[in-house]
């Protein structure tokens, strides 16, 4: 058993898309000079580890995660002195960096891959996943997760190699013995020059069924099928444990795994302590499927069956945003009439949960989501992907582009809003995707300047947690508040105790007198502009935490 990296219960980790975080030559493309002038930003906040979404080397084909240099800088994200300066001012201000790692896949344009599809007897031959036409066409009917079929044939080798992804992220081919050696050294190195954690980006699908039979799921409107048994193979648990002892356990670095479980009982094969492979899973779900599933009910059970399955053997990653959703406010709350109100009840949902909570740039602004005129606006793959899968099936342009928009992934990955001069204070030149209209009224400065913003919010919930034993390390209760837009919940750890209600609804709901017999004094409310909380009734999307009486 290895020993519990108590320490990770103390992280505030905010996330940084490069690329939309700040631009500091003027190119349009967010850099690692810009976050550098920026860390203070981070610091006034009180976060303490700065996850960075990939820096590495890449063409871009899906803006990072596809690597072709694992131990080099994107030239448009500067050099790797930039990044030894970051990681030295990050040491400065007691932030800890957290390197989003890419092993799945690489770019076809990492010299493995060039050398892998040269020829069969290639010494790299095997670091890829490479299959014989099956009667003249692909090996079997699986569906690439941006269009398409998930094979692509090269004449120099006279086969297929599979990608789940892009056709330009070529799977690795984690059975070759040999590129998992070339995998964790690189790792490795990461550590060594001062890595103190990594974000794994889908991790669930390493293992691979070695004979790649068809997909029973129903056909895409292109005609081909995802595939039905690739995701949480037992092999790929084994993979995550090699790579836990052989890079996480000796280096001490603390890890989260994006992972595709659709049980809470497969999310915690990830995280459980005593399976040792990752500290923490952020479960990926398709946006889609979020838009048309949530509630306030089910965000509540997910949170609890989370916590009930590993009260003492695990820890869990408290997050409602990141690159891939769209914005939370827009999905979870109310980004019109009660805007300020609901994005700082979910500010309050998720800093009042038991494990680490997790801060997606913007997100302490209140950023929304984004509404372009035109296909051709976005960037992101799988929105353009999914807006032609809707015409394929026949659906009006009109109705495809507003179902794109909604789910689409660069609702998040607008520039970041600084402040309200010309493209919000992110470049001085074009930036490479649009900035979202409604900066003049949400960015960082007239927020910082407000001592009741959703900024002044997220510092005053990262402050407190940091003094609180009942947040950082208490128990969990939820408590019956009378309807499902209501929760209620309750924090307590040795004598100190929190309780919480959040209204998630535009209508008033009363708590039940009986829920507030314990309640003392007022610690928060998401109407601290109004005079804070007059209860029992919760104004709409109103949000307050009390301290439990002594």
């Amino acid at each position: 058993m290895q020993p519990s990296k108590d320490w990770i219960k103390d992280l505030v980790i905010y996330q940084i898309y490069p690329r939309s975080f700040c631009d500091s030559n003027g190119d349009g493309i967010g850099d690692l000079p810009g976050i550098l002038s920026k860390l203070d930003h981070l610091s006034d906040l009180g976060v303490n580890a700065l996850w960075l979404s990939p820096v590495y080397r890449s063409p871009n084909d899906d803006n990072g995660y596809d690597i072709s240099g694992y131990q080099e800088i994107m030239e448009e994200f500067g050099t790797m002195e930039d990044w030894d300066r970051l990681r030295n001012a990050c040491r400065e201000r007691g932030i800890k960096i957290i390197m989003d790692m890419v092993v799945n896949h690489s770019s076809d344009e990492h010299p493995w891959f060039i050398e892998s599809r040269s020829s069969r007897d290639n010494p790299k031959s095997e670091y890829y996943i490479w299959r014989d036409p099956v009667d003249g066409h692909e090996p079997n009917n699986w569906a690439s997760c941006f269009g398409g079929s998930a094979w692509e044939f090269v004449p120099e080798r006279g086969q297929y190699y599979f990608h789940y992804f892009s056709k330009k992220q070529p799977d690795l081919n984690w059975a070759c013995p040999e590129l998992r050696e070339e995998i964790f050294s690189m790792m490795d190195w990461w550590v060594q020059k001062g890595v103190e954690g990594f974000r794994v980006d889908a991790i669930s699908y390493l293992d691979k069924p070695q004979d790649f039979p068809d997909s029973k799921l129903p056909p895409r409107p292109d005609g081909y099928s995802f595939p039905d048994y690739l995701s949480g193979r037992p092999g790929t648990h084994a993979y995550i444990r090699e790579m836990n002892r052989r890079v996480y356990a000796p280096g001490n670095v603390m890890t989260v795994g994006e992972v595709s479980a659709p049980t809470v009982e497969e999310l915690g094969n990830y995280v459980r302590t005593e399976r040792e492979e990752f500290d923490m899973a952020i479960p990926f779900v398709p946006p889609i499927d979020e838009i048309n599933s949530w509630s306030p009910e089910k965000l509540r059970n997910d949170a609890w069956e989370s916590y009930i399955l590993m009260p003492k053997d695990g820890w869990w990653a408290r997050f409602l945003s990141n690159h891939d959703k769209p914005r939370q406010v827009s999905l979870y709350g109310d980004d019109g009439e009660y805007w300020e109100a609901s994005a700082k009840l979910l500010a309050m949902f998720i800093h009042t949960l038991p494990g680490t909570p997790f801060i997606y740039q913007g997100e302490e602004i209140g950023m929304t989501n984004v509404s372009f005129p035109s296909i051709e606006d976005y960037d992101d793959l799988s929105t353009r992907d999914n807006y032609n899968q809707y015409i394929l099936s026949g659906m009006d342009p009109r109705r495809a582009l507003s179902l794109v928009r909604l789910e689409s992934r660069d609702n998040a990955r607008t520039p970041m809003q600084w402040d309200s001069s010309e493209n919000a204070g992110f470049t001085a030149g074009r930036p490479w995707l649009k900035v979202n209209p409604n900066y003049t009224k949400i960015n960082v400065e007239a927020q910082k300047q407000d001592p009741r913003s959703v900024y002044s919010c997220y510092k005053k919930l990262i402050t407190m947690r940091g003094k609180s034993a009942a947040l950082s390390r208490g128990d969990l209760r939820f408590l019956d508040a009378g309807c499902p837009e209501l929760i209620g919940l309750a924090r307590s750890f040795e004598g100190e105790g929190l309780l919480v209600f959040l209204n998630f609804s535009k209508e008033s709901h009363t708590i039940p007198a009986g829920l507030l017999e314990s309640a003392g004094d007022v610690l928060m409310s998401s109407y601290d502009r109004e005079d804070g909380y007059r209860g029992p009734e919760l104004r709409p999307y109103e949000a307050v935490i009390f301290k439990i009486k002594a």
